[in-house]
């Protein structure tokens, strides 16, 4: 097979379909030396990283070749608005073309289209982004609906909800294929975060994710500030990640709760930095309010983190029983979680031992063995849609 593969969104300053995007493609390279995989720097019409030529995913492989569509967003997006033979030629002839960005291009006569399902968090709760980005990814995953030849859900979570939405969509042709972590108990660590931040190991709790408003960390804080109200002097707590949307005056509410001293914004950090902190966190605080899969839980796990999450959408399936589950609209049972750790170190150390046997149930390796048998099984069926954009008929 030629394997067309959506790297859009893995460079510099990726985040969750990024790190899954990058993630599958390394692993499907190592288990995969039969087949050939085209690698799409710029992909769909909804995404558009000016450095990608350079940032994103490239393997140096006599089966891997990159195909840079256009120089601009304008060319870029009328390249893949609507797909004729021609253009598939250009994309160098592939058998599939995995799509990973929410974007879903329409109109392949050769290839079938594999579509990455990461969330509907945009139909349950669109109060949580910005008109632009749900306008983009109701586009996306309704494209889908109608075009996708097969569809990989981040979740059974998921992969119901997609299907209540779209409840004509074929069942046989929408399927979990859970995420693994990038780290593990060997991933080297860079302690220059710990300096920067300055931070005693096991001595700062510890968040992770692009700041906005459905990463919850506002109840968390408010959360954070019972505890340091009732329980006296704790350790610090540190926010990792990006700049994301609607939480632009986040400091100023940290200042209005009496915080500034004692919570860290990191900010985006890198991979070693990220172990770092995944690994020397006293625990590891993530009350998010929806999740399609919840990656940052499994990471902190594989490295032996205690873990706090929320006990709806995706979460649960990944924690199981290794973390302890508060539900996220009550800062009262986060606080209560908090301050459980903390008088029990035998609960802490317990519940790190459990995290590294649930993590060990997630890998990439098994991810890109799944997706593999996905697309061979779809070459040989029939396509999901006419021409005409009818749903065929589910086999």
């Amino acid at each position: 097979m030629k394997i067309g593969f959506d790297v859009s969104q893995t460079g510099s300053g990726k985040a969750g379909c990024g790190y899954f995007a990058d993630s599958l493609v390394q692993a499907l390279h190592e288990i995969d030396s039969q087949n050939d995989y085209i690698l799409y720097p710029n992909f769909g019409t909804s995404y558009w990283d000016p450095s990608a030529k350079k940032t994103t995913r490239n393997i140096r492989s006599p089966h891997v070749t990159r195909k840079v569509i256009a120089s601009d967003v304008v060319e870029s997006r009328r390249f893949w608005e609507d797909m004729t033979p021609e253009k598939e030629v250009l994309l160098g002839n592939p058998d599939i073309v995995h799509s990973n960005n929410f974007s879903c291009p329409k109109g392949f006569r050769k290839a079938r289209l594999i579509y990455t399902l990461h969330d509907l968090n945009f139909l349950e709760y669109p109060e949580f982004t910005t008109e632009e980005n749900r306008w983009i990814c109701f586009n996306g995953v309704f494209d889908a609906a109608c075009y996708a030849d097969y569809i990989v859900a981040a979740s059974d979570y998921s992969r119901k909800m997609f299907l209540k939405v779209f409840p004509h969509y074929p069942e046989n042709r929408i399927s979990v294929v859970y995420e693994g972590s990038r780290f593990t108990l060997d991933s080297l660590p860079d302690a220059s975060i710990q300096h920067r931040l300055k931070l005693d190991a096991d001595g700062f709790w510890l968040g992770v994710g692009t700041l906005e408003p459905r990463k919850n960390l506002r109840r968390l804080l408010e959360a954070y500030a019972i505890f340091r109200k009732e329980s006296g002097n704790i350790p610090p707590l540190v926010l990792a990640g990006g700049k994301g949307w609607m939480e632009d005056d986040l400091d100023v509410f940290i200042g209005g709760l009496g915080l500034s001293e004692h919570v860290r914004l990191a900010g985006y950090v890198s991979d070693p930095q990220l172990a770092w902190l995944y690994r020397n966190c006293f625990a590891f605080v993530y009350p998010s309010l929806y999740e399609g899969f919840g990656l940052p839980v499994l990471e902190a796990m594989s490295l032996g983190a205690a873990v706090v999450t929320s006990n709806v959408t995706s979460l649960p399936e990944v924690a199981g029983d290794a973390g302890i589950l508060v539900n996220p609209l009550e800062r009262r049972e986060m606080y209560l979680a908090m301050q459980q750790l903390t008088e029990n170190p035998e609960l802490r150390q317990h519940l790190r031992k459990k995290a590294i046997v649930q993590s060990a149930r997630f890998s990439w390796e098994n991810t890109a063995k799944r997706v593999l048998k996905i697309y061979c099984r779809i070459l040989n069926e029939e396509r999901h849609s006419s021409k005409s954009g009818r749903h065929a008929v589910a086999e």
